[in-house]
């Protein structure tokens, strides 16, 4: 039920759930990074890591955020309320609510920036737009599209309206029924670019740079990658999944709905790498240069090869729409949580919603171009609106989230919400109590640059702290609990 008293809408299905929320995490740095990441740091053996951190991080924090939003039945601040107070505790716990929302409107006001760049370069693709003999002549197009304001301005503002057109019609109207051929979409481009690759010269070197298990290219830095990207990728601690799980139906299993998001996620970003990577090997260029290898490097191998018009257009085709399921997520509890609590039509509240955004995301859209000057400690508001989120929220949120869970509130409630056998309940709330938190920890020192982690050197400590926490936790969690329950 809504604040209101109104039935909540609920996904038509589960697969509903699982295409929207698996939207939501594969995006733009999904696309180039987890390829590069994964043949950087051992391929095979990166995966692996990745996996097990996605299965100790990842999955607990994901089953935790969609079982507040599923027993809460609300927005973020709403659903974690509702639990609370459920358990008796005090409505306070809500704040984390609101950071996650805070935290996914402050993402998306940057994001619609970026996925602006997608829509350009379709374009350009389209018109012939894109030319140049050299990646510094590509990386000159890349400039004079950021340098002038009126034309980045054009695309933001395009990725905003479309964004708010769709997450308007509803749920079921609007997000579920877009997903449903985007993200089918999404993965017929993929696998026809796939197979464009498999005859560009370049795919065996890509197979080789993606899957050869060489466990010495493994490295601290590397485990660090696989921890940090398996927080990330999933649209965690920003109010998107939560929301999302709100919609979920009682039937659906949590468990194996989040394992298959996770699953679908790593998946295609695999196929991503299989799509990109034999293309620029095909053309003797370098792997390794992140967002670059997108904009400047891919537009000039496409632009050599039989047919790279076509099937440029359809990769940049491909990236739009990755960009724009990302970007539906990201506002969606804003728009929920006006929609329950101001009594406002969806509509209403999702274009007001853009007005709030479209103005926020021009001044980060001006961080590329004339506020390029306009810094605070170095950093533009670009810069800023990024740091906050991914440094400090979205660590602080997904902390917060599961120490709730794991110590503060009734387990009855998620034992209940979850619906697990005995022991995979244990092995949740292990996770949740313990090793999710010490992750989490982990990725937010490392973000913030506090102290550098190397695993190689400090897994004997971490190893210790997380036995200590254990002990300390089960010998004085009663205690604790009562303590933090009456704060």
């Amino acid at each position: 039920m809504t604040s209101s008293g109104q039935p909540r809408t609920q996904w038509l299905g589960r697969w509903g759930f699982m295409l929207a929320a698996t939207g939501s995490a594969v995006g733009l740095g999904n696309i180039w990074k987890f390829p590069y990441i994964t043949g950087e740091f051992g391929g095979g053996a990166f995966v692996l890591v990745y996996l097990a951190c996605i299965f100790a991080v990842g999955v607990p924090v994901m089953m935790t955020e969609i079982a507040f939003g599923r027993r809460g039945r609300g927005s973020p601040i709403d659903a974690i309320r509702r639990v609370v107070n459920e358990s008796g505790r005090s409505s306070a716990w809500s704040l984390i609510g609101w950071m996650a929302m805070l935290c996914g409107f402050m993402v998306l006001s940057f994001y619609v920036v970026v996925a602006g760049w997608s829509f350009s370069y379709l374009w350009k693709m389209l018109t012939g737009g894109l030319v140049g003999s050299s990646v510094d002549e590509m990386a000159a197009v890349f400039g004079a599209n950021n340098a002038n304001p009126l034309n980045l301005g054009a695309w933001s503002t395009l990725v905003t309206l479309l964004t708010m057109l769709i997450v308007g019609k509803g749920v079921q109207k609007g997000i579920e029924k877009s997903v449903s051929w985007m993200m089918p979409g999404l993965v017929i481009m993929l696998v026809i670019l796939i197979g464009f690759g498999m005859f560009s010269g370049g795919f065996g070197a890509a197979v080789n740079f993606l899957f050869s298990f060489n466990a010495g290219s493994l490295s601290s830095e590397g485990m660090l990658a696989a921890l940090g990207h398996a927080f990330f990728t999933l649209s965690l601690a920003s109010g998107a999944i939560l929301t999302y799980g709100s919609y979920l139906p009682k039937d659906a299993s949590i468990g194996r709905t989040t394992v298959s998001v996770a699953v679908a996620d790593t998946v295609v970003a695999l196929m991503a790498g299989l799509a990109i990577f034999p293309v620029i090997f095909a053309n003797g260029m370098n792997p390794g240069e992140g967002p670059g290898l997108i904009f400047m490097s891919l537009p000039l191998a496409f632009q050599a090869m039989p047919l790279g018009t076509l099937f440029g257009t359809l990769f940049f085709l491909m990236l739009s729409m990755a960009a724009l399921t990302s970007a539906i997520s990201m506002v969606e509890a804003t728009v929920s949580w006006l929609c329950d609590n101001k009594g406002i039509s969806r509509p209403a509240a999702a274009w007001s919603t853009g007005i709030v955004l479209w103005t926020v995301s021009t001044l980060a859209m001006l961080s590329f171009n004339l506020g390029s000057d306009w810094t605070l400690a170095g950093k533009t508001f670009f810069d800023w609106l990024d740091y906050l989120t991914s440094r400090w929220m979205m660590p602080l949120g997904g902390l917060g989230m599961v120490l709730l869970a794991g110590f503060i509130l009734k387990s009855d409630s998620f034992r209940e919400e979850l619906g697990l056998a005995p022991l995979p309940y244990v092995l949740w709330l292990t996770m949740v109590r313990y090793v999710s938190p010490l992750g989490i920890l982990v990725i937010f020192v490392d973000a913030l640059g506090i102290y550098q982690v190397s695993f190689a050197v400090h897994w004997p400590w971490l190893l210790a702290i997380l036995v200590v926490m254990a002990a300390l936790g089960e010998t004085l969690s009663p205690r604790l609990r009562h303590a933090l329950r009456t704060a």
